[in-house]
């Protein structure tokens, strides 16, 4: 029996009994004939593409180049929509759905006639969760990433997506930015289809996806607009019937060291710090968990060397990096920090991949000795505060904060924080210490991205444009400064974070990975037979599911009922 004869779809199209034609004749109300799938692997091209997601607003047009590439290599393409995670307008947060996107991609492609998919994604969330969810199924996969959007441009300078949005905005509220000038970057900022073209989530994920294997060679720098994108889209389409053929699944690629280059780059890249929580996740689904110490410890030893906003002082944004030589350039940099065997979906191994890989701009894609930052982009902090763990972006910072002590002003929701740091009366000096509560994974809920919290009104003013701030929510990775986020475990489940007292200590130390709070254990104990637990922000539906089952952020935030140790996953679905 050939290996087409054997495809899965055949167990829906390939008997003669009463089921099967029954899918046929659905196939042909289509206005399908028995010559576009017979002796054919049928791909599904999942496309998370909504009107309501710019970041994919191209994807309409690259499901039909991928589907160019698969009838090219004699296949029979079917596009399979998703629920669309547009980081911008969902609310209260993109996390909140990432599970739900990722059971989306699993549960349908077991249920339907599917030999091998095609992951359309790249806006934050979708990556992983689009990964989580194939590597669960484990049919043969291909991730085709969105890419960055072009830069932004206002009166002659070139605007970075949301790290200009946040610089700009701070000088609209100091008084130093008109309307006009306002109105003008808001509307020049994002100008073209693709992600954020900062080094943000987007450019992290989408990274992280093709050094653990999931793309094809230098997939993930290419902008959005670029031909080359068109072409990288059909030849997708093309790989992914020969996946199938030779029987190719995420399991045969994934192991602990190819998560672990995933790590490697991240930290190269001067990634976003939501990197931590859907690798985690990542790999707990594949099997082979890495966890925060390992982030730590190559943290240590993995200098920046791509120099893009928001790291450090550069004007350089991802359309750069891509003219520099892209991601492959880069993991040549670094090539001695990698493990170069692993498998990639192209058939060769990572270090092939990059072997012939240039440097075409050194101050974009810098050498070993000469990084942005000398360490990775983030810092694991652990303490009496955070025993669990939490994460601070060192590269993206004003570096005066590494050592801090100070004065704990504690909010216990957004909305009342937002009143007090736009008032003017209020008490507070740059050595001050921010904290807000109740916005974690649980009592957020869904970890909104609340965590570059606002300078006060009347610092701005003053020209201040970086403090210490806590919380346990997560930050977009277009942001910066020195913003202490995932406190583990959080506020809202009782974390020491919600025994802080205004006008408590705290003091932060990233060389040593310390944050405490200069209170004794003692104290602590009594303050926490006195806390009460808030009202659950749902009642019903989802929500109360998703807050059932939630994970904290040190162990990825999936539920728990979806990670490969909780159970035998099932087998493919009965057709009687």
């Amino acid at each position: 029996m050939s290996k087409l004869e054997t495809n899965r779809s055949q167990r829906w199209l390939g008997r003669d009994d009463f089921r099967t034609h029954n899918h046929r004749s659905r196939l042909m109300q289509m206005g399908y004939a028995p010559e576009d799938w017979e002796g054919k692997p049928i791909v599904a091209i999942v496309n998370n593409w909504s009107d309501f997601n710019p970041c994919h607003m191209h994807f309409k047009q690259r499901v039909e180049e991928v589907k160019r590439g698969v009838f090219q290599s004699g296949g029979f393409p079917l596009e399979l929509p998703t629920i669309s995670l547009g980081e911008n307008l969902i609310k209260p947060s993109a996390l909140l759905y990432r599970n739900l996107l990722a059971m989306e991609v699993e549960e349908m492609v077991r249920a339907l006639p599917i030999d091998g998919i095609v992951l359309l994604g790249g806006c934050d969330k979708t990556t992983p969760a689009m990964l989580m969810g194939a590597t669960s199924v484990d049919l043969p996969t291909i991730f085709l990433p969105a890419g960055p959007m072009l830069r932004g441009n206002h009166a002659g300078k070139s605007l970075g997506s949301g790290s200009d949005a946040f610089k700009y905005w701070d000088e609209k509220r100091a008084g130093l930015l008109s309307d006009e000038n306002w109105d003008g970057i808001i509307s020049g900022i994002a100008r073209t289809p693709g992600t954020c073209m900062t080094m943000g989530t987007a450019s992290t994920m989408t990274a992280i996806a093709e050094a653990i294997g999931m793309t094809l060679p230098g997939a993930s720098s290419i902008p959005a607009v670029d031909a080359q994108h068109q072409r990288m889209a059909a030849q997708c389409g093309r790989r992914i019937v020969e996946l199938i053929q030779q029987n190719i699944r995420p399991s045969d690629i994934f192991t602990r060291l190819s998560f672990l280059n995933g790590i490697t780059v991240a930290m190269a890249m001067g990634c976003s710090t939501n990197a931590i929580i859907h690798l985690i996740a990542q790999s707990k689904r594949a099997g082979h968990p890495v966890t925060l110490d390992d982030f730590d410890r190559i943290s240590r030893v993995v200098p920046v060397v791509a120099n893009v906003r928001p790291n450090g002082e550069s004007h350089y944004l991802m359309e750069d990096f891509y003219y520099a030589g892209g991601l492959c350039a880069l993991m040549k940099q670094v090539s001695h920090l990698l493990n170069l065997d692993e498998k990639t979906v192209n058939g060769q191994s990572l270090g092939a991949n990059i072997e012939s890989a240039k440097v075409f701009n050194n101050d974009v894609i810098r050498p070993i000795n000469n990084p942005i930052y000398s360490e990775g982009s983030l810092a694991v902090l652990k303490g009496n505060i955070a025993p669990d763990g939490c994460v601070i972006k060192p590269s993206a910072m004003s570096q005066k904060f590494l050592t801090h002590e100070g004065t704990v002003l504690v909010f216990d929701s957004y909305p009342e924080m937002k009143t007090a740091l736009e008032s003017d009366a209020l008490n507070i000096t740059p050595d001050h210490v921010i904290i807000l509560r109740n916005a974690g994974p649980q009592g957020g809920p869904g970890m909104p991205e609340w965590g570059m919290i606002p300078i006060p009104n009347k610092l701005v003013k003053q020209g201040v444009r970086d403090m210490l701030r806590i919380s346990d929510a997560r930050m977009s990775g277009t942001s910066y400064g020195a913003c202490v986020l995932h406190v583990s475990p959080e506020s809202y489940i009782g974390g020491p974070l919600a025994l802080v007292r205004n006008g408590d200590i705290i003091r932060l130390d990233v060389v040593n990975r310390r944050l405490d709070i200069l209170v004794s254990d003692t104290e602590l104990a009594h303050r926490k037979t006195q806390w009460v637990k808030r009202k659950p922000p749902y009642q019903r539906g989802y929500g109360w599911m998703y807050s059932q089952h939630i994970q904290q952020a040190n162990e990825g935030c999936d539920f728990d009922y979806l990670e490969s140790t909780f159970g035998e996953t099932q087998g493919e679905p009965d057709i009687f």
